[in-house]
């Protein structure tokens, strides 16, 4: 019980911080929207983890729900990572293009 509340007061401080970099107009709506749905998500799924626990045996699978939680969000991890990889790739590319450009020019 101890943890579960734990997690939740680290969860209010992440729903406060992200409120704040949105009053600050840091991330766009679309951004915010997604975190809010993340740590929504996160709080139901403390709230309720006994009924995961009840769910996962349900499946078959011998670990706990939380195991369960932990392995989808090591998963989101690497996909949010793969991700960002691929977006710095890409303006790695465009800034060499502009970089390439504006040495030709000036070399003219």
């Amino acid at each position: 019980m101890f943890q579960q509340i734990l997690a939740l007061i680290i969860i209010l401080f992440f729903l406060f911080k992200l409120y704040i970099q949105k009053r600050k107009n840091e991330i766009s709506k679309n951004e915010f929207l997604f975190w809010l749905l993340f740590w929504l998500f996160s709080v139901l799924a403390i709230v309720f983890i006994k009924k995961i626990d009840f769910l996962v045996a349900s499946f078959g699978f011998s670990s706990s729900g939380i195991n369960i939680l932990l392995y989808l969000s090591i998963l989101l991890i690497f996909y949010m990572l793969f991700k960002i990889r691929i977006k710095i790739e890409k303006q790695d590319r465009i800034i060499t293009k502009i970089v390439r450009e504006i040495a030709l020019k000036n070399k003219k």
